[in-house]
Formats: C-alpha cells, sequence, structure tokens
C-alpha cells in the first residue's frame, strides 16, 4: 500500500512539474509573439515609418512561432487551473475551433510573410488578418486581463 502511495505522488509530482514547464513555455511563446506584433503596431499606427526590413523581420519571427504553436502539445487538459495561467476552459471544451484557429493563424501569418509588404499599404490587410486571428482567439480562449 505504501509503495501504491508513493507512486501515485511521484506521478502527481512529475505531472504537476510538466504542466508548470507547459505553462510556462506557451507563455513564452505568447511573449515572443507579443514582441513581434509590437514591432509592428506603432508602425500600423503612423507612429513610426514603415521600415521593410522591420517589418520582414516581425514577420518572419511571428511566422516561426506560429509554426511553433501546438494546441495539442501547449495545451494539455488540466494545464487551465492554478491561477498560472490565463487559458480558459473552453480552450478544451471547444478544442476542435482553437486547434482551427491555431492553424488558421499559421495559415495567415505564413501568408503575411510571402506577401512581403514594401509599404504600409501592402502591409495593413495582411497584418490586420494575423491581429485579428490574435484577438478572436484571446476573445474566446483566454481570461480577460484586468
Amino acid at each position: 500500500m505504501r509503495k501504491i502511495l508513493l507512486a501515485t505522488a511521484a506521478i502527481m509530482a512529475l505531472t504537476g512539474i510538466a504542466n508548470a514547464d507547459v505553462i510556462a513555455e506557451r507563455k513564452e511563446l505568447m511573449k515572443s509573439m507579443g514582441k513581434s506584433i509590437g514591432a509592428i503596431a506603432p508602425i500600423m499606427k503612423g507612429e513610426k515609418d514603415f521600415d521593410a526590413a522591420t517589418v520582414m523581420a516581425a514577420l518572419e519571427a511571428l511566422k516561426a512561432d506560429a509554426d511553433k504553436f501546438d494546441p495539442v502539445a501547449l495545451f494539455p487538459e488540466g494545464t487551465d487551473k492554478g491561477g498560472e495561467t490565463e487559458a480558459l476552459p473552453t480552450i478544451w471544451e471547444q478544442n476542435d475551433e482553437f486547434k482551427a484557429d491555431a492553424a488558421k493563424f499559421r495559415e495567415d501569418t505564413a501568408a503575411a510573410v510571402a506577401a512581403n509588404p514594401q509599404n504600409i499599404d501592402e502591409l495593413r490587410p495582411v497584418f490586420q488578418q494575423v491581429a485579428s486571428n490574435c484577438g478572436a482567439c484571446h476573445q474566446t480562449f483566454r481570461e480577460k486581463q484586468q
């Protein structure tokens, strides 16, 4: 009986560690995506001049992050608890929609890179599509920030 209890405790501890690791991994990925969006947003708002090299570097970084965004690996069941995450249970309740949204985000970031925008007029539609993916996902699957 003691061995069973010890084994169960060990499994629970390892699961907790694994969940903490995956939460940290997805937080880091989200932070990186936010940095890329943050590099382009001032250009979109007219606060900074258009710079094709800056835009492409940010879009390529965003695409690389989108390619790493694996909803199955980064959001295993049970990683919405403990106050360490803003992930809502909706992710697992509407998992097919969550996966479809992730796939659309990957497609749209790839399309933005392929568009290779050389001015604000070329950037505007592709960036708005990418950003709308972020907003829609956060609206449905992320706890509102206060």
